[in-house]
């Protein structure tokens, strides 16, 4: 995979298990915040997956779309757009009701020093989007942030896992989730949380991090030396299909890979993938941030992708000069400091 031409058909192509499950759906998805790194990838598989299941169904994309050419090449895709500031009152009721949303607007990079609009988009913003779409089924993109560092013997967080989310951003994730929760049980909203650690895609992620520092002769930093994750298709595709799983409870679930990854080993790929050596600093810390998804793997299967194939894609990728998205994922922070 050298060309994001490659890269879009391969994230973006539907699973027979999701073109079986968009037909279960009913009524057209709307996706709130689109713009981000995952929501154009996601769009444009759940209306691949509409298109192959013979389907008449809108996918609606909404961001602000305030630069670049994202809405024009969304909409070249079938997929309808929505310009809208989902913080000003106006745009937000004026945007159609819909049977299924799928809620991916958030913050998070910047957040020391503007902690204020973090907690505006990740806690307040939420109460007005469920009180707008009561009557839709809602999967809510969270975070595994929200969970404790964990044991990395003990095989990562359940979804019984009690929350103690460090910092200000895994803190707004939490109340995010309380207050979509509260309005669920208000309005009766079945909704799903949904706990993502880490999204893997060439241009940017857990994976493409350690391959820079191995292809560049840095030192990896092996604090935090134990991570999990997934491909971004895949990651998008359980997005979709747990529109079937929403409720009133509400339903949660952890998504990830089945691994518990190790950087080192990963570093270590990465230098026989360039033929070079591999210098590390620090030693492993005992504990890390993991999460358990076997509940995921048993209703959806396991991820298509697995973790060898993701790393000789993003060792490729990053021989071939790939476009590079520059947002690191800061997966070695441990004082929650975004």
């Amino acid at each position: 995979m050298q060309t994001i031409e490659e890269l879009d058909e391969i994230m973006t192509k539907p699973s027979p298990r999701l073109i079986n499950d968009i037909k279960q759906i009913s009524g057209d998805i709307m996706i709130l915040g689109v713009g981000g790194k995952m929501g154009p990838s996601l769009a444009k598989q759940a209306k691949r997956a509409i298109g192959e299941a013979g389907l008449d169904k809108k996918v609606i994309g909404v961001s602000r779309f305030s630069s670049g050419s994202l809405q024009t090449e969304l909409e070249s895709h079938g997929i309808e757009t929505i310009a809208a500031d989902l913080l000003n009152d106006k745009d937000l009721e004026a945007l159609p009701e819909v049977k299924n949303v799928i809620y991916m607007a958030g913050k998070k990079f910047g957040t020391m020093g503007n902690e204020h609009l973090t907690w505006a988009m990740n806690a307040y913003l939420p109460g007005r989007v469920a009180e707008k779409f009561s009557d839709a089924n809602m999967v809510i993109f969270s975070s595994g942030n929200i969970y404790p560092f964990v044991d990395i013997t003990k095989g990562g967080c359940t979804e019984e896992t009690p929350t103690s989310p460090i910092g200000e951003y895994a803190q707004s994730c939490l109340g995010r989730e309380r207050v979509f929760t509260h309005f669920s049980k208000k309005n009766n909203t079945p909704i799903l949380l949904y706990r993502l650690n880490y999204a893997i895609d060439m241009r940017y992620g857990v994976l493409l991090e350690i391959a820079k520092q191995v292809y560049q002769d840095n030192p990896v930093d092996l604090t935090t030396g134990h991570v999990n994750v997934i491909w971004q298709g895949d990651a998008n595709e359980f997005a979709i299909r747990s529109l079937l799983h929403c409720s009133t409870d509400p339903a949660i679930l952890n998504i990830t890979g089945p691994e518990t990854a190790s950087v080192r080993v990963i570093a270590e790929e990465f230098g026989r993938h360039f033929d070079q050596s591999v210098t590390f600093k620090n030693e492993e810390a005992p504990n890390a941030l993991l999460n358990n998804a076997g509940k995921a793997h048993k209703l959806f299967g396991y991820p298509s992708v697995p973790l060898q194939q993701m790393i000789e894609w993003t060792a490729t990728w990053l021989e071939n000069d790939g476009e590079v998205i520059e947002k690191p994922t800061h997966f070695q922070e441990r004082q929650g400091a975004f």
